[in-house]
């Protein structure tokens, strides 16, 4: 009922069914479509509250708009419409997903409550994460619920470390201590879950992750090291040999047999592309055999673990031009942004945040380079926060909220 009277309700609720999944692990949950049922309800009440009127119109709405359009484009003319349904079904309900927050995300409150409720949901699995592994010593592998798309442990790694800069601008913004401190501590244990994913593509993410923030400013330098001081000897004393061992094989790629396996399917995927420049083979089609083997009968088709070459072969040059488009374009909006407020005393928390969300970008840029993580919410949800940074006011639409979320809200600075 809320989600009637209220639409945003129902984008938030939305919004953590599908960053969460929770009816994934309930007794039978999973079988009901509460999702679509979630948006359904969600998309009539924003018709009928006219919060469609508020819709402003960008360049990165317009780059998502014909991504999206040529995903469709990229189906009709795959090479087995049939398997790729599957693929293209679920990655179109996310970015319509994307789109509704970028039109209706009209306010400063919205704004942060949609980003909390993200960190939330990343910090319940960065502080899992960070517990089991230093209960276990580290001697397992940290997954992620399973039946999603961050079970696997090099895109929950991936994932959490694409999340770190965002706990960081949270604990900034936050006005009361305990917020803060608690944020704090879940990104603490956050960085030990990514080094308890054991995996090396995390590992990449998380170094770039540091680096792009150590340099913003000598006092992130200081905490840096800090940290550093910190987390080395744990990492020393808390994780296996086999852990080192596993990392240690980045300066040996070439002979790895699980980087090579990689290699080949990025191979399979650029023949594919250069055999259907416009269109691509279809999501995730160069993943079959008889589709694989029509461009290279050598090389062992499988997962491309990287989101430029799934992106290409599967939607062509065009389709990865796009989707370039999309990720650069936010990332320089957001410097563009950064830039633009760094001086102004009120509305300094959008520069914060668009470094932030810069540092955010270049860690899942990295780190996604070997997963097939395009289908992630998290990094598609800060695009989407990005793209309303520069239009929201201060205040706007707060009247417009359920009472139950402003009187709740944490506080923000600023």
């Amino acid at each position: 009922m809320l989600t009637v009277r209220y639409p945003f309700v129902g984008l938030m609720l939305w919004a953590w069914f599908t960053l969460a999944t929770p009816h994934q692990a309930a007794y039978l949950a999973g079988l009901l479509p509460l999702n679509l049922i979630i948006a359904g309800v969600t998309f009539v009440s924003f018709f009928f509250h006219k919060e469609f009127a508020k819709v402003r119109l960008n360049g990165l709405i317009v780059l998502l708009f014909l991504f999206s359009f040529w995903l469709w484009f990229s189906q009709t003319q795959s090479l087995d419409p049939e398997s790729s349904a599957e693929y293209f079904d679920r990655f179109i309900k996310i970015l319509i997903f994307v789109f509704l927050c970028m039109m209706v995300v009209t306010s400063r409150l919205r704004f942060h409550a949609l980003l909390w409720l993200f960190a939330i949901v990343m910090g319940f699995y960065g502080a899992k994460g960070g517990a089991y592994t230093l209960l276990t010593l580290g001697q397992n592998t940290y997954y992620g619920l399973p039946d999603s798309i961050l079970y696997d442990n090099n895109h929950m790694g991936i994932a959490l470390a694409a999340t770190l800069p965002i706990f960081l601008y949270l604990q900034g913004q936050a006005a009361h201590p305990m917020v803060r401190r608690g944020v704090q501590i879940v990104f603490a244990l956050s960085i030990i879950a990514v080094l308890g994913t054991q995996s090396r593509g995390a590992l990449v993410a998380l170094v770039m992750f540091g680096g792009f923030v150590l340099i913003r400013s000598w006092r992130n330098f200081v905490i840096g090291i800090v940290v550093v001081a910190m987390v080395i000897p744990t990492a020393l004393i808390v994780l296996p040999d086999k852990w080192f061992d596993r990392m240690a094989t980045i300066q040996n790629a070439t002979e790895d047999d699980s980087f090579m396996g990689r290699v080949d399917a990025w191979v399979i995927n650029y023949k594919l592309a250069k055999e259907n420049p416009i269109t691509g083979a279809g999501l995730r089609n160069p993943y079959q055999e008889n589709i694989a083997r029509q461009v290279d009968l050598f090389r062992t088709p499988r997962a491309a673990h990287s989101i430029y070459f799934e992106i290409l072969g599967g939607t062509g040059f065009v389709g990865l031009l796009l989707y370039l488009g999309l990720l650069g374009g936010a990332f320089l909006t957001a410097l563009r942004a950064q830039r633009k407020y760094v001086s102004a005393a009120r509305d300094r928390w959008r520069s914060d945040f668009a470094f932030h969300a810069q540092a955010s970008l270049a860690a899942f840029g990295v780190g996604a380079a070997s997963v097939s993580m395009e289908m992630w919410e998290g990094y598609l949800l800060i695009i989407a926060l990005i793209s309303v940074l520069r239009r929201i006011g201060q205040q706007d639409g707060i009247a417009d909220e359920p009472r139950v979320l402003l009187k709740n809200r944490v506080p923000i600075q600023g």
